[in-house]
């Protein structure tokens, strides 16, 4: 039922806001009406609807009973019962029985009706016509104001609808009776889902998946993994963009801190390993479900409705702690959150846009679906989806591909024999949205360069900008495999860092790693006179001071210099060609001399960090072109 209903409450405020009287003189029909009133307001609607029609059959222009008898229609949903008693009435409204007050109450009756069948150009126009008519006492209740912010905001709504035609995903997804709440990883190969068989009691909740063929269809669903699906529930889920992290909803377990609780499970070499519950930091003895992680899977947001919130369900959050840990789960504020519901939250691929559903922000009624633009480290104030993403009906998930081409949703049904069908469909995402810059989705793998086993290294790409981490994710230790988005903005930096290797440091934009879709990163094992090249370490032209782009690699540097306590190194600063041999050797040794500086400042014993220039004497390239001269220009770190 929509919660858009306001209830009975609407129109009998109106009502009772002026002289109780009526169109017609008949004490007995009037009695009836009275009749109708009284089980009204005990809820026992299908008998107070027996009494208005009986008041009807006997006054035939009763108009009053027949605004009753279809405001009661709207309040049990029943909407072409409603409509087809309005309009009778509706015809009644001529010759002494077309006062002002009469019009009024059709206006309002009309009008809520129409938002609640969807027909907003409809509902619009009718109160338009009717907003004169309403008594200055009824404008200051809370029903006015509430419909008068509806008004206002299809005023901004209308003649912005975009176009959408929606598809049923095809077999052999959409098998189960119920499937819903789909997520996919960045590179849309892989769809995971919520199934269950029925609505009953004992139709558990179970997490499938599905993988994209060659031409586009896909792979029968199977259930996520034998550690994962058991003989309680597990429901909605979230995985990270690569699919090697999963949250999900799980409820009435044994080990559960409340109704329901957050799970998460590892992919280790290519195995989901045992899930854990997410424990008391993050958990509660309330309702906590729908998770979503951030691409790289640092931050979880989900939905409950623990104390401590604005009212009803609450969007909440928790960080992922450098120890892999959970910091404890914070409100995300009244921006997001309101007195009423918001559940369903998605992170977008980028982290800057959270997506979630709500019924406590202005929209089209009951549950719409909402984005909030992350600005300056804020959510900004949320934005409704529009028409026709979001209409009459409620909208309570939505899930964007990386590639910002396709929404996912489930749609509520009625089967054949009666009973509820969710369904999976998509729709082409509207560009009018705007979803920030692109991502592009890549990958490769992490190997030893000695023996060409694979890896479980960190790979960070950092903004070099104010040295934030944008993503970080891990290759796979049996095939060495990851997955990385790189977003199209700014400069930054990827970091391949696996503790007893030298880290392997690149420049995005300089490297062209965006355009590279098998980057094979080779990772070299700590051993005295290996070296490699310190990139992203930025002076100015002629200059030896360090730029403050160069923090994130200098900090990596000390990590690297911590993790290998008895590590000494020898930092050696590179030249192009251009200038004098003599000035090009003792700039490159300042240089390099800036770096050591800044180790020591930051509590490296200067006897562990030696230095030399070489000046241009060994170029990696001939310094026959511009891009030639920059790889030149370089500091290179080598193990004494």
């Amino acid at each position: 039922m929509r919660r858009f209903l306001l209830g009975i409450t609407f129109f009998f405020v109106f009502s009772l806001s002026q002289a109780q009287t009526y169109s017609i003189i008949d004490g007995k029909a009037i009695k009836l009406y009275q009749e109708g009133e009284e089980l009204t307001l005990s809820r026992q609607y299908d008998m107070a609807i027996a009494k208005y029609k009986a008041a009807i059959n006997r006054e035939a222009s009763f108009l009053e009973a027949y605004i009753k008898m279809s405001q009661l229609y709207i309040t049990q949903g029943k909407l072409d019962q409603a409509e087809e008693v309005a309009l009778v009435g509706k015809k009644r409204l001529a010759g002494k029985n077309a006062t002002l007050k009469n019009k009024a109450d059709f206006g309002w009756l009309f009008t809520n009706l129409y938002m609640a069948q969807g027909r907003f150009q409809e509902a619009y126009e009718t109160f338009q016509e009717a907003d004169p008519l309403f008594d200055e006492s009824f404008k200051k209740s809370m029903y006015y104001v509430q419909m008068k912010a509806s008004m206002d905001f299809l005023t901004a709504q209308l003649d912005k609808s975009m176009a959408i035609e929606k598809e049923k995903l095809e077999d052999p997804l959409n098998n189960f009776q119920l499937q819903y709440f789909p997520v996919l990883t960045a590179d849309g190969e892989q769809i995971l889902f919520t199934k269950r068989d029925g609505t009953g009691n004992y139709d558990k909740e179970d997490i499938y998946t599905s993988y994209a063929e060659p031409d586009g269809s896909w792979t029968k669903p199977v259930s996520i993994a034998q550690t994962i699906n058991s003989q309680y529930n597990e429901g909605t889920c979230s995985v990270t963009a690569d699919g090697n992290i999963l949250i999900y909803t799980s409820c009435d377990a044994p080990d559960s801190q409340g109704s329901c609780d957050l799970y998460i499970a590892y992919k280790v070499n290519g195995n989901w390993q045992r899930p854990k519950n997410m424990g008391k930091e993050v958990n509660s003895r309330s309702w906590d479900s729908q998770p979503s992680l951030s691409a790289d899977g640092r931050i979880l947001f989900f939905s409950s409705n623990r104390r401590g919130g604005y009212g009803g369900n609450d969007i909440w959050y928790s960080v992922r702690q450098s120890d892999g840990s959970w910091a404890e789960a914070k409100n995300l504020g009244s921006v997001v959150n309101t007195a009423k519901d918001e559940i369903s939250p998605f992170m977008f691929f980028n982290n800057e846009i959270l997506f979630f559903a709500s019924d406590g922000h202005q929209g089209f009624g009951g549950m719409d679906i909402f984005l909030s633009r992350v600005k300056n480290g804020e959510f900004s104030e949320p934005e409704n989806l529009g028409l026709p993403i979001n209409d009459h009906l409620d909208q309570v998930a939505l899930f964007i591909t990386a590639q910002k081409d396709y929404a996912y949703f489930t749609e509520l049904t009625s089967g054949d024999n009666g009973n509820d069908r969710s369904i999976l469909y998509r729709f082409r995402f509207p560009q009018e949205i705007y979803l920030g810059e692109n991502l592009t989705v890549t990958g490769g793998k992490v190997f030893n360069e000695k023996t060409g086993e694979p890896i479980d290294a960190t790979l960070s790409l950092v903004s070099l900008t104010n040295d934030s981490t944008l993503y970080e994710f891990k290759s796979d230790g049996k095939n060495g495999e990851f997955m990385m988005l790189y977003p199209n903005k700014g400069i930054s930096g990827l970091y391949v860092e696996k503790k007893g290797f030298l880290p392997k440091i690149y420049n995005v934009e300089r490297d062209k790693l965006q355009n590279v879709k098998d980057l094979n990163v080779e990772l070299v094992p700590v051993a005295s006179g290996e070296e490699f090249v310190f990139e992203n370490i930025f002076f100015d032209f002629d200059k030896y001071e360090l730029k403050p782009q160069s923090m994130s690699s200098l900090k990596r540097l000390i990590k690297f210099l911590v993790e290998n306590p008895n590590v000494n190194i020898l930092i050696t600063g590179h030249t192009d060609n251009v200038g004098s041999p003599g000035y090009n050797l003792q700039l490159s040794l300042q240089r390099a001399e800036s770096v050591q500086q800044y180790l020591i400042e930051a509590g490296m014993h200067p006897g562990r960090v030696m230095v030399e220039g070489k000046g241009d004497k060994e170029p990696v390239v001939p310094n026959t072109t511009a891009e030639n001269q920059a790889l030149n220009r370089r500091i290179t770190i080598k193990v004494l």
